[in-house]
């Protein structure tokens, strides 16, 4: 296949702070002031000197790529990593601080919601229009409408302006628009977390087509099932730097694995809310001896320990441990309150707390995993995400869940969200 995308050496340079003063006459005050050596009239009472900042941050730092076609290759990272910039960049909407980048071919781009889109003009006005940019004739473009709209669901919205549309409609036009409009290659952003379940499932079925049809695809998203399920290969960016490339299972592992940091806990000295109803001090996995540890195997009993302090008295607070796989998919919900009867009461004292859930052995499949916790009392719900992480590991015992079972020679079990070790009752009926 032949490369249609090719980055070298690629920097994006930021500049931290206020550039200027914000109006011409001011900055030109102060660039006269400074040529004839006097003091900047723009400087504040109490000031001396430039008071601006002028740190410098790098979005990427010497990025090298090269996609294929037919390529869908996934782009994933932490917030911040410099995965929006790279697409950014690839589709024009910036340009790179230094470096080289070759495109061939035609692309279609959704970076945020209503990209492309005047708010002023009619859905079916902004779908011409984006067609226009995209190098297409008002012919070609009208034989894809009635499938854009039908795809995005807004026919009885098609000529009201945009700027009444819901950022749902927005994504749900804008992808629509992106998908049908034939490009080479389509850029997606994280903007489909907007949309609902049904759309995400549905957008991610037309991608899958769009890539069948040998064109490239760079998909960027937090959502590791959406990138396991749609990619062949991935990159993974920290800190602006490409730190991992290879087939799309290899790089989710090694990012997941990755975030635990060697450490089974995470804490959290300050208070997490201002409202001061409590403050949460860590979240930690720990084993059957009661020791810290992020490393277990598919028959350990896991526990996770939640330690906080409540700061005044609530007629409700309850602590919720939500753990989510290496897939980015929810496994199990808990919440420290659920062994207790209607009748009981659930009030909280001003004082400190540790709460402890077992998660039995046998039961959660091999993988990379992480917890996050609700806090929910009368008033609202808080969350705090990725306390603790940690890993389970394949024993191979066959008085486990596995038993004697294996597929072909590599025995792996199937990558199902759990693995219990369930009871079976058998009864024998002759002929």
């Amino acid at each position: 296949m032949s490369i249609v995308i090719r980055i070298e050496n690629l920097y994006k340079e930021y500049r931290l702070g206020v550039i200027g003063h914000g109006t011409l006459y001011r900055d030109l005050q102060s660039w006269w002031a400074k040529v004839r050596g006097k003091e900047d009239p723009n400087t504040l009472i109490g000031q001396s000197g430039n008071v601006q900042v002028k740190d410098n941050i790098l979005a990427l730092n010497d990025i090298n790529l090269e996609v294929k076609d037919g390529e869908v290759l996934g782009i994933i990272g932490r917030n911040g990593a410099g995965k929006s910039t790279l697409l950014k960049i690839l589709s024009r909407v910036t340009a790179p601080t230094k470096g080289h980048i070759k495109v061939r071919g035609r692309v279609a781009s959704l970076l945020e919601v209503g990209t492309g889109f005047h708010p002023e003009l009619t859905g079916r006005e902004n779908i011409y229009l984006n067609g226009a940019i995209n190098g297409m004739d008002k012919k070609e473009v009208a034989k894809k409408l009635d499938e854009i709209v039908d795809f995005a669901g807004v026919e009885k919205f098609l000529d009201t302006p945009v700027k009444r549309y819901s950022s749902g409609m927005h994504v749900r036009l804008g992808f629509a628009v992106a998908a049908h409009l034939e490009p080479e290659i389509l850029v997606v952003d994280e903007v489909l977390a907007v949309g609902d379940h049904d759309f995400q499932k549905k957008c991610l079925i037309k991608m899958g087509d769009v890539a069948s049809q040998g064109r490239t695809i760079l998909f960027v998203s937090h959502n590791l099932g959406s990138v396991r399920e749609l990619c062949s290969r991935t990159i993974l960016l920290e800190g602006g730097r490409k730190i991992r490339e290879g087939e799309t299972g290899e790089v989710i592992s090694y990012y997941t694995g990755n975030r635990m940091n060697n450490s089974p806990e995470k804490d959290a000295n300050s208070l997490l809310f201002e409202n001061n109803i409590l403050r949460f001090i860590g979240a930690r996995s720990l084993n059957a001896s009661g020791e810290a540890c992020n490393t277990f195997t598919v028959q350990d009993n896991i526990y996770v320990q939640v330690e906080f302090e409540v700061l005044t008295h609530r007629k409700l607070l309850e602590i919720h441990l939500i753990l989510w796989n290496q897939r980015h998919e929810p496994v199990l919900f808990t919440y420290d309150e659920q062994n207790k009867s209607s009748t009981e009461t659930r009030e909280r004292k001003p004082g400190k707390y540790i709460s402890t859930c077992k998660i039995p052995g046998d039961f959660l499949n091999d993988g990379n995993y992480h917890v996050q916790v609700q806090v929910e009392d009368e008033i609202k719900t808080y969350f705090e995400d990725e306390l603790c992480f940690f890993d389970v590991s394949d024993s191979k015992d066959p008085e486990g869940a596995r038993g004697c079972w294996t597929l072909g020679t590599g025995g792996k079990w199937p990558p199902t969200v759990v693995r219990p070790k369930l009871k079976w009752d058998e009864k024998y009926i002759s002929f």
